[in-house]
């Protein structure tokens, strides 16, 4: 989300007992050469250093344009293929790597764009009216005020009104990791491993502490029984209506994880009420809610009671545990400033990235399973570890080896990445586009599209991949056309 960038030193053969440098320069994201004006390596090597001008960590918009890729990808095509969409519970697959990706990265961002603070206090307050435009925009872009693809209508009632959000979570997070790197971090120089812990030693004691805190609700709650409202028609009637059913879900437990008695929906409803709640929660594609598991279906005949309650996976709770992947990406950010060279930066991440995931399985077999609607400890080291592979990854290919042509179309969506998520991730963009049609409300472009590469593939579900496949290059192109003309949407 955000654009600050940081330079690349060159690599070297130095090995870890160097000291680490913090000598690394901060330029405008847009201001950098062209790559065709750029002089190749070995020129570049052949000028004096005070001559060279820093480069774009290229990598890092690749991250970032890639994991909205995946943002659409997910949303748009896992109706049509539940494999690629999130667990239902427990368990994770693709889709669930996403979200953790976009905490991760924004960790990395704040800790290049908080590199240098001459003014702690002014730094607060942008920190914190960027948090308050990104928890207004999603208010606004996911609280119900727009229905969506196939719904030409818009508004919300107000005590129904859904106050939490994929961007209301990156607000949350970006804002305590900001904080923490703008009144946590001493102004010692950095130049060897153990000055480099005494600098952030504080802000890994606050993840450490939110983390304790986590666990200790999530196990230590008593949640009792708890009852909600469900609409139910009578059919019985001549005209039939809707009324409101109450129905009962007996609980009296601690340190559940299950969908109905976890400590995670508990906070939520005392705190946000049972009406703000998402009321399409992905426990709905379990078995125990769906004929068609793992994918949305009618109600088995035993279904219990809870398959029709609310539940928000961008809860309270499991937002501040979110939050910690932030942290995680801090480090990475860190680690990307004070290091000399390419070798020291990959040692570290990979380091990094082996325990987190180690960890994360020892979690697990410990029996603390991954979820992402409670994003569960285990789960956010294992999502953690994965990004952070990603980035070891896609660091090598484009900033290490210059593998730069196959990456350049998510490095384009990754330069505007909140306009893309907004339009295309929230479906601001198709929806408007649905708004004009001929003579029926099918007859629109999107919808259109979608039946006719149906139809040329003789499959809905392949057609309606080629389709998001398609509306991914559209927005990537988009994106491109906006750098070439230098616009770039930020809050």
């Amino acid at each position: 989300m955000d654009t600050t960038v940081v330079a690349i030193a060159g690599d070297g053969d130095d090995s870890f007992r160097r000291p680490l440098l913090a000598q690394t320069e901060e330029i405008h994201p847009y201001e950098e050469t062209p790559s065709s004006q750029r002089a190749p390596p070995d020129a570049a090597a052949a000028q004096p250093e005070q001559e060279r001008k820093p480069q774009r960590v290229a990598s890092l918009d690749v991250f970032r344009g890639f994991t909205v890729a995946m943002m659409i990808l997910v949303d748009d095509a896992g109706g049509a293929w539940p494999g690629i969409n999130h667990a239902p519970w427990f368990g994770v697959t693709v889709a669930d790597f996403v979200m953790p990706a976009f905490l991760f990265i924004i960790g990395v961002s704040a800790a290049l764009v908080f590199k240098k603070i001459p003014n702690k206090t002014a730094a607060t307050k942008k920190a914190m009216v960027r948090a308050i435009k990104l928890f207004i925009l999603g208010v606004i872009l996911q609280g119900g005020y727009i229905h969506g693809r196939h719904k030409l209508t818009y508004g919300v009632d107000l005590d129904q009104i859904r106050w939490l959000g994929v961007l209301q979570r990156i607000a949350i997070g970006y804002f305590l990791a900001a904080i923490s790197e703008i009144w946590l971090v001493n102004g010692n120089l950095v130049d060897s491993f153990v000055s480099f812990v005494k600098k952030y030693f504080m802000e890994w004691i606050m993840a450490m502490m939110i983390t304790i805190l986590y666990v200790a609700l999530v196990f230590g709650l008593y949640v009792p029984n708890w009852q909600f409202k469900v609409k139910v028609s009578n059919p019985t009637l001549s005209t039939p209506i809707s009324l409101v059913e109450m129905k009962t879900i007996h609980c009296g437990v601690r340190g559940s994880l299950g969908p109905p008695c976890n400590a995670v929906g508990l906070v939520d409803r005392v705190l946000l009420g049972e009406n703000h709640l998402y009321k399409n929660p992905v426990y709905k594609r379990t078995k125990e809610c769906s004929i068609n598991s793992p994918d949305y279906g009618p109600l088995p005949s035993n279904a219990p009671d809870w398959c029709l309650a609310p539940f928000d996976p961008e809860g309270l709770l499991s937002t501040l545990m979110a939050a910690v992947t932030c942290s995680v990406g801090l480090h990475f950010g860190h680690v990307l400033i004070h290091c000399k060279n390419h070798s020291q930066r990959m040692l570290f991440w990979l380091l990094a990235s082996m325990v987190l995931t180690i960890f994360a399985f020892l979690l697990l077999l410990l029996g603390m399973p991954f979820s992402k609607p409670l994003y569960t400890v285990s789960y956010m080291l294992l999502s953690a570890g994965v990004s952070g592979f990603l980035l070891l990854l896609l660091y090598y290919i484009v900033d290490v080896i210059h593998i730069k042509k196959p990456f350049i179309l998510f490095q384009w969506m990754g330069m505007n990445a909140l306009i893309v998520y907004v339009l295309a991730a929230c479906e601001l963009f198709p929806t408007l586009i649905q708004g004009f049609y001929w003579r029926s409300t099918e007859n629109n472009l999107v919808d259109i599209t979608e039946s006719l590469l149906q139809a040329i593939f003789h499959s809905k579900r392949w057609g309606t991949l080629a389709f998001v496949l398609l509306e991914i290059v559209f927005w990537c192109l988009a994106a491109g056309f906006l750098h070439m003309k230098g616009v770039y949407l930020k809050l």
